[in-house]
């Protein structure tokens, strides 16, 4: 597991993305659950944030107060037997911060290009030479997750280069990237809608990402 040696609120990723020692918060939604319509549709949007996402902070917020308290009492096997699902729930909050923050309405531009003059478009002009090459790329990588997963376009945090990689289950981007785009490739994030055929998920979720918001990361 990426990150096994780090406890979950020390990871890169962890504070900017609603996680510290004390307590996991979900992100508030800047959209209502219908907004990503037809590509999202409002059922799946509904459930994966009001049960899904709210589900991973409460088993957070849940274990870590169990986990102080073998903390206090040096209870080791009770640390061990915690880490595991403090680490999993924690990956699943920040994963899906970032998930939301990552798309937007057509109306308000998702699925829109990144901005001609930003660091991104110039990156992934110069890495591939058009969007599309990065998002059928990206759409490769997931096609090929065994299970659950997520796949990423990240920013190398030594390099600044641009690149794609995968994580399993809610295993957080490694702390040597910054995750700019994240794309959920559980079956909660798409089978109501598109069922077994989650390659058309994978093609429709380009029309609502927020290519805009991934500038900033990148920029950031």
């Amino acid at each position: 597991m990426p990150n096994a040696t780090i406890l979950p609120w020390e990871t890169a990723v962890a504070a900017e993305n609603g996680l510290t020692r004390d307590k996991a918060v979900v992100t508030d939604l800047k959209y209502s659950f219908d907004a990503l319509e037809p590509y999202i549709s409002k059922e799946i949007n509904e459930l994966h944030y009001t049960k899904h996402h709210n589900t991973y902070a409460a088993n957070y917020n849940k274990f870590i107060s169990e986990y102080e308290e073998a903390v206090k009492k040096s209870d080791n096997g009770s640390k061990e037997r915690l880490l595991p699902l403090l680490q999993f729930n924690a990956g699943g909050v920040i994963n899906h911060n970032l998930w939301w923050n990552n798309l937007t309405p057509q109306k308000d531009g998702g699925g829109q290009p990144p901005p001609a003059d930003s660091a991104l478009a110039m990156a992934i002009k110069d890495r591939y030479g058009q969007l599309s090459i990065l998002t059928d790329l990206v759409n490769a990588r997931l096609a090929g997750i065994q299970g659950s997963g997520w796949a990423w376009i990240v920013k190398d945090r030594s390099t600044s280069s641009l690149g794609v990689i995968t994580t399993s289950n809610q295993d957080v981007v490694p702390d040597n990237y910054i995750p700019i785009v994240g794309i959920d490739a559980w079956e909660h994030a798409y089978y109501l809608q598109y069922k077994n055929v989650k390659a058309d998920y994978f093609k429709a979720v380009w029309n609502v990402v927020d290519w805009s918001a991934a500038a900033s990361r990148f920029e950031a």
